[in-house]
């Protein structure tokens, strides 16, 4: 391939471009008039406006893109995340088309796809799955059956959802029938898909993902795990690399499963199979992510591997270089997502324009970001503005990298997430590993970063009067309010 279309934006756009710069290929960019000014437009070799700033006017005109790729004679085409990343159709009329999609084949992402169909497929190999429905529910009142042998709260899902939507857990069996018809109606209004499963639901997982790559000549490889509990609204905001309870065995057995869900859909490529682990350590199958992922750079960290190149010399049809055994994990990596969110008001998005922006440096510091000084947020995409990665050579250091990196971080103009994401991470159950999805649920109360922020001031303001001769003493506490060593670190500034 001497040049590839990128059908994405913003700093993932950008990350794949540096790696084809890398490997000498030529890249295009396509991008909306929102985006006329980003910098990952600028980064590309050819870049081509393809509509008005809605996403479904621009980045998903699957044949708009192909036919602009054509022109341009594009040899392949990468998706990201998101967009048409997962779209089985784009992929089959990019191929098609005379090109290569740079990702797995659309059947294995219609099997992927589909959660039913994903789970049937993980039958085959024993792999373990959440108690539930073998198939999409049919009969209400057999359904509402199975769910009082398994017992209560049970989760109903979406069999083509995602992102927490056509989801809902029923806490009781009175509560049942209304929920599923909750359920039904927002699958049906987000995917254009009413069919619904049911699970069990696990009430204290932790959500653990194993990345995989596999070569068009039957060789699958896993690259350990990244564990990702801590969410709001069932999305992402910190992530690691390797995750702080799996032991050797747990983890090997996790990464042969994933293997093997690989080999049930004939996969290629990259892409990420996701577990749900108990406080027992008994892991189920939740479903396969058939493209990169957002966190994907802790995995590079700690295994040196560069995914976007895998990811295209695979899509060449060449060999995996390396087998199962050269792959060991070296020291510890965190990601965070920084979003212009109001983490004191719920997690709401943000707009506005980026007064200040000054990403940290130093060791172990990496910052993917699509964004400068001056430019807009707009509202038509998804509100990350950054990935901020720390690496260390344990787990300690990468959490002590992180706190520095993110004091140094300068945003001004919207709030974003980076006051809640150094929260967490000094948090005593994040530090100690003891923690699960409810984390924001149990530990975060809206309005207390606020508050410290305020009681900061009032505290700088003491000491711009001269009423202080002497610096505070900050009394560490056990860590469920937002005092931590952030209120230290600018305090004691």
């Amino acid at each position: 391939m001497k040049k590839i279309l990128v059908a994405n934006r913003g700093e993932i756009a950008i990350r794949v471009m540096r790696t084809c710069r890398e490997m000498g290929i030529r890249t295009v960019a396509v991008f909306s008039e929102a985006d006329r000014n980003a910098p990952f437009v600028r980064y590309a070799d050819e870049a081509v406006c393809i509509g008005p700033p809605p996403s479904n006017q621009s980045y998903l005109l699957g044949d708009k893109i192909i036919s602009v790729a054509k022109e341009l004679g594009v040899d392949g085409i990468h998706p990201g995340y998101g967009f048409l990343s997962e779209n089985a159709d784009f992929a089959r009329k990019v191929e098609l088309n005379g090109m290569i999609f740079i990702g797995p084949t659309a059947e294995a992402m219609d099997m992927m796809g589909s959660k039913l169909a994903a789970k049937e497929a993980a039958k085959k190999y024993n792999i373990p799955m959440v108690p539930g429905t073998d198939g999409a529910v049919t009969d209400v009142a057999a359904a509402r059956e199975m769910c009082k042998k398994i017992g209560f709260p049970v989760l109903v899902k979406a069999s083509a959802g995602g992102g927490g939507k056509g989801m809902r857990i029923v806490e009781k069996e009175s509560e049942f029938e209304e929920q599923m018809a909750r359920a039904v109606s927002e699958a049906q209004s987000a995917f254009g898909d009413g069919s619904v499963f049911i699970e069990k639901y696990v009430g204290s997982p932790r959500h653990i993902e194993i990345q995989v790559l596999a070569d068009t000549h039957g060789n699958v490889v896993y690259l350990f795990e990244r564990e990702c509990s801590i969410q709001r609204r069932h999305q992402k905001l910190v992530e690691e690399a390797p995750s702080a309870i799996l032991t050797p065995e747990i983890r090997s057995a996790m990464g042969k499963c994933a293997v093997d869900i690989c080999l049930a859909c004939n996969y290629r490529g990259a892409g990420t199979v996701e577990f749900l682990v108990d406080e027992q350590l008994n892991f189920y199958f939740l479903e396969m992510n058939t493209r990169l992922q957002v966190e994907h750079p802790v995995t590079e960290l700690i295994t040196g591997i560069d995914l976007v190149k895998e990811q295209i010399k695979v899509a060449r049809g060449e060999k995996l270089s390396f087998s199962q055994s050269d792959l060991k994990i070296h020291g510890h990596a965190l990601e965070v997502r920084v979003c212009a969110e109001d983490p004191d008001n719920n997690f709401l998005p943000e707009m506005g324009k980026l007064i200040t922006y000054r990403p940290p440096e130093g060791p172990g510091v990496r910052v993917d970001d699509g964004y400068e000084e001056g430019m807009e947020i707009p509202i038509y995409y998804d509100p990350m503005i950054s990935k901020l990665i720390t690496y260390g050579k344990d787990r300690t250091e990468a959490i002590e990298r992180m706190v520095r990196a993110i004091s140094e971080y300068e945003i001004s103009g919207v709030e974003t997430t980076l006051k809640f994401c150094a929260f967490a991470i000094q948090h005593d159950a994040f530090v100690s590993g003891h923690f699960d999805t409810n984390f924001v649920k149990n530990y975060f109360v809206p309005g207390s970063l606020h508050k410290e922020m305020t009681d900061e001031m009032e505290v700088a303001a003491i000491f711009a009067s001269g009423h202080s001769s002497s610096k505070p003493k900050i009394q560490a506490n056990s860590g469920n309010s937002a005092e931590s060593l952030w209120k230290k670190r600018k305090e004691l500034r």
